[in-house]
């Protein structure tokens, strides 16, 4: 009687249905969107933490390129980011201040503003004030009432991020400092994968995070002088600070500078005594946001961050509700990261395509078509001139190969 050998490895090169294998990557997803929102005030800084670092290691190599120790080279990038910054702010709080000392003469223009719109309204649309007046009130507590619970989410969702934000130098430096043993990890984590595919891989979202950065940095300062340019043409006062809080703006995107471009419009048309001036501010701001998403960001920031505009809204969308401001600032670039990721994997790679840009994703589907069919008929024919010749025995049976043939 024989017994039965049992093989251990027929579970290995079994298959799963597919609908069991979306289902296991459904609940991975919920259950990584639930640690990314509980876990959001750690997360949040480490992850501006991360895209810091990606902006200064090129400082930071060059540093070490004139022979500079690594740890004193991560110091001097982080005072350097540091001292632009707070320049930054020391700027924003000149403007802020003188414009604060104007705000009762803006209070008295816009008390007459206002008298004015209700003086036309009675007079062409047959409303009298105090209906006006109580139907303003009305509109204005709805309107209240609605934001109130949006802005409360927010400052919720990133309020507590503030505590921790003094910890960001320091995981940028932990960042710098250990960046070799991280690359490390990967190639541990990974095994199954070759090292120089994780090389590949790594070297896609490194590029994409500086370009993104580096180029977004750049792009704010073409646009604050572009806009400054225009409200100086205006005559609009405090254009430096409008104009370059529009440029800030543009870290949210598609909608950043559109509130950048209400913001001078309604001040101008307070303290302006012709409301053509927020005309020419809509105009200008317009303008500027044309040339800002059509010639500016895709010369300077290129085409290595390509994710369509409605896959960018969507995740603007998600990252709002799962952290708040913080959470619109980081989607695009870890859209960006996704997308390396998703493309990078051959079962993933669809969703890739679906967050790319389409133009960009078609022409490159079609190269890789054209490629395989010009490459097939060089690999036939490459194969059919090395393929050997099988001997073929006469009829009596001796082989034939190499013989020289018949006369």
């Amino acid at each position: 009687m024989t017994t039965p050998k049992i093989n251990f490895n027929s579970d290995k090169s079994k298959k799963y249905p597919l609908y069991l294998e979306y289902a296991c990557v459904l609940a991975a997803l919920i259950s990584l969107v639930f640690i990314l929102y509980v876990l959001r005030d750690t997360i949040v800084p480490l992850a501006f933490a991360a895209l810091f670092s990606i902006l200064l290691h090129p400082l930071c190599a060059l540093f070490e390129k004139w022979r500079i120790p690594r740890i004193l080279a991560i110091v001097l990038s982080i005072i350097l980011l540091f001292a632009v910054v707070v320049g930054i702010v020391y700027l924003a709080a000149l403007q802020i201040g003188a414009f604060a000392e104007e705000i009762p003469t803006i209070t008295k223009k816009a008390e007459n503003f206002l008298e004015r719109v209700l003086a036309w309204g009675e007079e062409y649309l047959n409303v009298s004030r105090t209906q006006q007046i109580s139907e303003g009130k009305r509109y204005l507590l709805n309107l209240l009432g609605e934001s109130r619970n949006v802005l409360l989410n927010t400052l919720v969702s990133t309020g507590g991020t503030l505590g921790t934000a003094a910890l960001i130098p320091l995981y940028v430096f932990f960042f710098l400092l250990y960046r070799d043993f991280f690359r490390l990890f990967v190639y541990k984590a990974f095994q199954t994968v070759s090292k120089s595919r994780l090389d590949v891989i790594l070297k896609k979202i490194y590029d994409v995070i500086k370009s993104y950065l580096s180029g977004l940095v750049l792009v704010i300062g073409v646009v604050g002088i572009l806009n400054t340019i225009g409200l100086l043409l205006l005559g609009v006062d405090y254009a430096f600070f409008f104009g370059f809080l529009a440029a800030f703006l543009i870290l949210i995107p598609y909608i950043g500078i559109l509130i950048g471009s209400l913001l001078p419009a309604m001040f101008s048309l307070v303290s302006s005594d012709s409301p053509w001036t927020a005309v020419g501010v809509i105009g200008v701001m317009s303008f500027v946001q044309f040339l800002e998403g059509n010639f500016i960001t895709p010369n300077i920031v290129g085409s290595k961050v390509s994710v369509n505009p409605l896959a960018a809204i969507v995740m603007l969308l998600l990252g709002g509700q799962l952290w708040g401001l913080a959470g619109l600032i980081l989607a695009l670039p870890f859209t960006a990261i996704l997308k390396v990721i998703l493309d990078s994997h051959p079962r993933l790679e669809p969703f890739g395509f679906l967050l790319g840009e389409p133009g960009k994703e078609v022409r490159e589907e079609e190269e890789k078509s054209h490629k395989l069919l010009t490459e097939q008929p060089a690999r036939k024919k490459r194969y059919n001139r090395n393929r050997k010749k099988t001997p073929r025995p006469d009829a009596a049976g001796n082989d034939t190969a190499g013989a020289p043939p018949k006369e």
